[in-house]
């Protein structure tokens, strides 16, 4: 670092003043992950995988923001879910997984119209609240918490 002391961030010179030598870590920082969401006009094959994050319309990009870092939470497979929205209370195409993560009452009834009685009875489908519920609601919050441990569980099991 070279220059005057005044040139430092704040925090540069906070900690240079209590004798802290920040550690810096040599790895670069990692890309951020991109995650689409599918709608129900994409025509895109999809293919089948863990789990699948089920969403209603229209969602806001902090409802979105939310579901996104409540999913990082649940690890790498649940992470990078494909997320498909329910239109007008259907579902297009959804592919068959171990697992489901449904956002709401009727995005549930949408997934159970479209999938096979036998894909639900292999797929674990755990239900969340709407994210707007969860925004909203402390106990919103702890269900969700309580799914996606039960998610979680059930992907670690490797049981279909």
């Amino acid at each position: 670092m070279a220059g005057p002391a005044h040139a430092l961030p704040h925090r540069e010179r906070v900690l240079r003043a209590l004798g802290v030598t920040p550690w810096v870590r040599r790895a670069s920082a990692p890309e951020p992950v991109v995650v689409e969401t599918l709608v129900a006009d994409d025509a895109a094959p999809m293919v089948a995988g863990e789990c699948i994050v089920v969403l209603p319309s229209g969602c806001s990009a902090r409802e979105l923001d939310l579901v996104g870092r409540a999913l990082m939470t649940a690890g790498a497979a649940v992470a990078r879910a494909p997320r498909i929205e329910v239109r007008d209370g259907q579902l297009a195409a959804v592919p068959e997984a171990r697992a489901y993560l449904v956002f709401g009452e009727a995005q549930a009834h949408a997934l159970g119209r479209e999938l096979p009685a036998a894909a639900l009875s292999r797929a674990h489908i755990v239900l969340a609240d709407e994210p707007a519920g969860v925004l909203a609601s402390g106990a919103a919050k702890r269900r969700l918490w309580n799914a996606l441990r039960s998610l979680r569980r059930a992907l670690a099991s490797g049981v279909e």
